[in-house]
């Protein structure tokens, strides 16, 4: 007899720009999926946002890539405020406003250590005021948790895909080393094999 597969309970809703599976935030409207598992306390996410960032951004501006983010919870036990959640959450009211990229990038910014509480929800909804996010709707939306069920979402997605740890990175559904020698590869091959 086969084991079951858990159950994932759907959110309650999922953010704007958010991948037809709802697991993820996509961005850029190229023929090549690029997928990368990511959390906001995660130090090597933060290296790979340095090192792989500016790659990824001009593919997606050359219009070669959708580049779809799953922002994952997948290091809470290593903060006592559920940080990645909640960054992850944050993540999604970004989206809302038009600005996750820029979010994004200032959460890698400003990543705090593990093992603390993380950032406050005040201190999350002033870096959306630096990404150009207003006061209003974007900091209800971080203090009210309104994607804490979306970040559930995501991690368990994650996880019954076997993503086992972030950042982990894959082109067109293949994993793929998270370093950016090996991504421009893969995408070649990929707009190759797709004839662009």
């Amino acid at each position: 007899m086969s084991t079951q597969t858990p159950q994932i309970t759907s959110p309650s809703r999922v953010p704007a720009s958010a991948s037809p599976t709802g697991d993820g935030i996509v961005v850029g409207a190229g023929p090549v999926q690029v997928d990368a598992f990511i959390d906001f306390l995660c130090p090597f996410c933060k290296q790979f946002e340095e090192k792989s960032g500016q790659l990824l951004d001009e593919l997606v501006a050359d219009k070669a890539i959708s580049l779809v983010h799953h922002p994952m919870g997948f290091l809470d036990g290593l903060s006592t405020t559920r940080y990645s959640s909640r960054a992850s959450a944050a993540s999604g009211c970004a989206s809302d406003g038009g600005h996750f990229m820029e979010y994004l990038h200032a959460l890698f910014a400003n990543q705090p250590p593990e093992g603390g509480p993380g950032l406050s929800d005040d201190e999350l909804v002033e870096l959306g005021r630096g990404a150009g996010l207003g006061e209003g709707s974007f900091a209800e939306c971080v203090r009210q948790g309104v994607y804490l069920d979306w970040s559930f979402y995501v991690t368990a997605v994650a996880a019954q895909r076997g993503v086992g740890g972030t950042p982990t990175v894959a082109i067109q559904g293949v994993p793929v080393p998270a370093n950016p020698r090996t991504i421009l590869t893969a995408v070649r091959a990929a707009l190759a094999r797709a004839g662009g």
